[in-house]
């Protein structure tokens, strides 16, 4: 096979079959420095144009590595950047394949213009209409920003590399002690990444995700025949208060969640769902991990974490952008405690409020367990701008454990005063039934019909229509 075919090869398993139209196929470079012919960079190393996915229009740039190893020069830049025009107008969505050795040295100032024009029309394009990245080579230098600036970023786990400085560059590291370019590293470390697969997979993967995202951010929520019980009851989904995305995969339909960077943040999970065939974003605190057997393989705690909090603020406004309701699944009790996480938790737990807060799509919360302190006031609670609050019968919702709360009020009063008290507290201030008396939840029901509650309010709340103050943005 020969790498230039497997450029186009990509964008042919990509897209539904024989959908595939090129734009720019007789594009060469320009710079004759350093001995550089014309002739000698067809589609000068980018493979652009246009095609169907799922159904849905679609524009695709794929870098071909056996070009001048895919570099991105005057050229290639340009053609990129009449891409984007061109899904800007038309309002379809931007997936690029990357594969590429990074910024032409032969071409200097134009390459490095070029990379500058690319930044600039994917910043125009954000929140517009869905940014994708398929890393499916090396993505290194300035090119890394290319995955930045848009929306989701996969990645190739054996061959795709994505760095800003390789890893033998850092200092006191060499790539055999931590390889920092990896796709293991960028997915759990740095949360760049929301999944990785080999090729075949990453690109299944975006063919899946293109299903729950709407084609740009006037079209609305994508909405599809709803194939399942609208009214399913499930009663195996009150167990699922530690690993929320089965609780999650429960309430989908067709019990279809397609979870975005599972292996970051891993105490807050998030990703896309169809309830009764409209795409809903979900936010879950997750206190453990289960394996296919159902048991729990890893511990994580009912608290807010930094990277936890910072992966769903921006999964938040993403879908805010593009009029994606916003469900919650709330079970939290406090903010995670030791000195790494206190360096960043007041400004990450801050974005997530923010987020929440400044968000206008429909926005329904479920108390599935506790929600403690100000941490659950940063779950998208009433306060900060919930719709509808649902709560389970045997949620908790207070500012504390009952029985710390009575060892403060009745400080050496003896362990059966304190017991007495913690028992009165958590049935006259932490119980659901307390919560709802004053307004701050609006319907208990049971878990197991959770789906049709949920379902319903995001009916009601189909035409929500919210104001908000004038200004040109905020600045948290």
């Amino acid at each position: 096979m020969s790498t230039i075919s497997k450029a186009s090869q990509r964008i042919a398993a990509l897209l539904d079959d024989n959908s595939f139209v090129e734009i720019g196929g007789l594009v060469t470079a320009r710079a004759t420095d350093f001995n550089m012919k014309p002739n000698e960079t067809p589609s000068d190393g980018c493979i652009t144009g246009y095609g169907v996915m799922n159904g849905k229009p679609v524009y695709v740039y794929s870098q071909d590595v056996s070009v001048m190893n895919g570099t991105v020069g005057e050229m290639h830049a340009k053609k990129i950047a009449n891409l984007y025009d061109l899904a800007m107008k038309t309002g379809s969505p931007v997936i690029g394949l990357i594969d590429s050795a990074g910024l032409r040295l032969q071409e200097a100032a134009d390459a490095l213009n070029a990379f500058g024009e690319i930044y600039k029309k994917q910043v125009l394009a954000s929140g517009v209409i869905p940014q994708i990245t398929a890393i499916l080579g090396s993505c290194g230098g300035g090119l890394a920003l290319f995955s930045t600036l848009t929306d989701f970023t996969f990645m190739e786990e054996k061959n795709g590399k994505l760095f800003v400085n390789a890893p033998n560059a850092l200092d006191g590291n060499v790539i055999t002690k931590c390889d920092s370019s990896s796709a293991a590293f960028q997915s759990k470390e740095s949360g760049l990444v929301d999944a990785v697969g080999d090729e075949a997979s990453v690109l299944s993967k975006i063919r899946d995700l293109i299903g729950f995202l709407p084609a740009n951010n006037k079209e609305g929520s994508d909405i599809i025949e709803c194939t399942d019980d609208l009214n399913r009851v499930n009663p195996e989904i009150a167990g699922c208060t530690g690993d929320t995305s089965i609780a999650l995969s429960i309430l989908a339909d067709n019990n279809d969640f397609f979870e975005v960077k599972a292996d970051y943040g891993k105490n807050m999970a998030v990703g896309f769902m169809k309830l009764d065939g409209v795409t809903v974003g979900a936010v879950a605190n997750r206190s453990e991990i289960c394996d296919e057997d159902g048991k729990t393989v890893e511990k994580l705690g009912e608290v807010l974490s930094v990277e936890g909090c910072e992966k769903a603020a921006d999964f938040v406004k993403f879908c805010d952008a593009f009029n994606i309701p916003v469900l919650t699944l709330t079970n939290v009790k406090g903010y995670q405690a030791d000195v790494c996480s206190e360096k960043g938790i007041a400004k990450a737990a801050g974005r997530l409020t923010y987020a929440f807060a400044e968000a206008s799509v429909p926005k329904v919360n479920v108390v599935i367990g506790r929600a403690l302190g100000t941490a659950a006031s940063v779950m998208n609670s009433k306060a900060v701008g919930a719709d509808v609050t649902i709560a389970w019968p045997d949620a908790q919702i207070g500012t504390m454990e009952a029985k710390l709360a009575a060892k403060i009020m009745y400080d050496g009063q003896g362990a059966e005063v304190i017991a007495e008290k913690a028992a009165e507290y958590e049935a006259l201030q932490l119980s659901a039934a307390s919560a709802a008396r004053r307004g701050y939840v609006d319907q208990i029901v049971e878990a197991a019909e959770t789906r049709k509650y949920v379902i319903g309010a995001f009916e009601m709340l189909f035409t929500k229509s919210e104001d908000r103050p004038a200004k040109k943005h905020g600045t948290v």
